[in-house]
Order: structure tokens, then C-alpha cells, then sequence
């Protein structure tokens, strides 16, 4: 058996496909962790919805902001952006079940014989393994409970940006899912700032990329996350970055997590010449 962590698809079906071929993924077999982002601005976000809902349990994924903002549009809670592709599933027949499937997905999963967490966007500093499985948890029985519709609609935001262990309803889960989904660069003390997107040293003097915080709680971690494309695959102690701007017309990424070394496999996002 091998398990395999792949980068942001974003509606890019047929990029998957050939990764999945280089990889001899076997669907009886093997495993895909999926860092989430699996929808929009790609062409056929029905059909990555579709085949990894089909592979069931074979298939770890974790949401990230885009998938969020598709379940805000179906709820009626937003209006999607123009160069946003969320019809292709919002108009499929099977839509309700690809729906529900979505919305019962996890904001973080752990492995602890592998060694692995795996996240959407990263880890804010304040927060080690337990605090931040807690508040994944606290985010996934909002969107699976009743309260879900009105959740999503009161979600974006950028306050408040800092973590505290006081915060409580609205202003805590917007924290959270900000801190999973959206976080590239903070202060040193933790605050987000969320209108930076471009690669590191792009940013203002105040800011750090997350994982390079001094001290922060989660260092002991291997964490796998994606969201940050102007970051691109990258790779150093303890982090894995794998978005590697599919959607944007570079790469696919993959790397297998079971193998020691943990080998890097990728696709171009338009097929080469044969």
C-alpha cells in the first residue's frame, strides 16, 4: 500500500488523472491525502468531486477556501466571482450528494504511525497539535449541523487576527478558518495578515511566512499543506508545501508519504508534446 499527498487540484481533472497514472495509483490499494482546494477556476470541478467521493475511505481530503466558498454559493450566502467555475458542480445532477459529501469533509487531518498532519493553508503559531485539532473540530460540527447555512454566510473576513482562547462564536470560527484555510504570512505574535499572497520576501518587514515564526507551537510537526501556489512546491524541515500552481498553468505535485524519503512525482498542467 502507498499513500500519496497531492497538491491543490482546483477543477484541473485531467492533470489528475495523468498524475494518478504516473503514480500506478491502485484504487484498492493505495491512499490520496488531498490538501484541499479541490474546486474552481479549473474546468471540471464535477469530476474531481465525483472520483474522490468514489474512492471513499482511500481518499483523506481537507477543506480549503475555495471548497468553503463553493458551499457559501450553494448555500445562497454569496454570489460567486466571475472567474469563479463553481456552476460546473452546482448545476450536476448528482449536486446535493457531492454537496453533502463535501461539507462532512475534515479542516485537519493527523496520522500518528505516519507522522504526517495534514491542513489546507497552515498552522497560526499559537497553536499545538491538540489546540488545533480541537478547533478544526469545533469548525467541522458547525458545517455539519443545522447552523451551517448561517455559519457560511458570516465566515469571510479578516477579524479578528489574532488568536485568543476567550474568542467565542462568530469571531472565533472566522479565526479558524482563516487560520486553516487562508494563512500565508503573520507577525510575530500570531496576527494574520491575509492580503499578502505573493511568494516570501515579497512581504512587509513585519511579517514572516508561518511556518517561519520563532518558536512556534507546531514546529514539532511534518505538515502538509497547500493554498500558497506563489510558494510552489517547497520543501524543509517539517513542512511540505505542494501547491504547485496547477490552475495557473504549471504543475501537479505529489509526493508519497509511506517511502522514507518521501519522493516527489508532478505533471505538467497541460500535457507535453509526444
Amino acid at each position: 500500500m502507498a499513500v500519496y499527498a497531492l497538491g491543490d487540484i482546483q477543477g484541473c481533472y485531467e492533470p489528475l488523472q495523468r498524475l494518478l497514472d504516473l503514480l500506478n495509483f491502485d484504487p484498492a490499494a493505495d491512499r490520496l491525502w488531498l490538501v484541499g482546494d479541490l474546486v474552481n477556476r479549473g474546468p471540471q470541478s464535477v469530476d474531481v468531486l465525483r472520483l474522490l467521493r468514489e474512492l471513499g475511505e482511500q481518499a483523506i481530503t481537507v477543506l480549503g477556501n475555495h471548497d468553503l466558498t463553493l458551499l457559501a454559493v450553494a448555500a445562497g450566502q454569496v454570489k460567486p466571482k466571475r472567474k469563479d467555475t463553481f456552476h460546473t458542480v452546482l448545476d450536476a445532477p448528482d449536486a446535493a450528494e457531492l454537496l453533502d459529501w463535501l461539507r462532512q469533509q475534515p479542516l485537519l487531518h493527523h496520522d500518528e504511525p505516519l507522522g504526517f498532519t495534514l491542513v489546507h493553508a497552515g498552522l497560526p503559531p499559537q497553536w499545538d497539535l491538540p489546540l488545533a485539532q480541537r478547533c478544526a473540530a469545533e469548525l467541522e460540527t458547525v458545517l455539519r449541523g443545522p447552523d451551517a447555512s448561517d455559519f457560511l454566510g458570516r465566515m469571510f473576513g479578516t477579524e479578528p487576527r489574532r488568536w485568543r482562547s476567550g474568542l467565542t462564536g462568530y469571531d472565533r470560527l472566522r479565526f479558524i478558518v482563516n487560520a486553516l484555510t487562508r494563512i500565508r504570512f503573520c507577525t510575530v505574535d500570531g496576527a494574520l495578515s491575509l492580503a499578502e499572497n505573493g511568494p516570501p520576501g515579497s512581504q512587509g518587514k513585519s511579517l514572516l511566512p508561518w511556518f517561519a515564526v520563532p518558536g512556534r507551537r507546531n514546529a514539532n510537526l511534518n505538515i502538509l499543506f497547500g493554498h500558497w501556489a506563489a510558494l510552489g512546491y517547497y520543501r524543509a524541515p517539517g513542512i511540505y508545501a505542494l501547491d504547485s500552481g496547477c490552475v495557473w498553468g504549471n504543475r501537479l505535485t505529489a509526493i508519497r508519504l509511506d517511502a522514507s524519503d518521501a519522493p516527489v512525482f508532478s505533471v505538467p498542467a497541460v500535457p507535453l508534446p509526444a
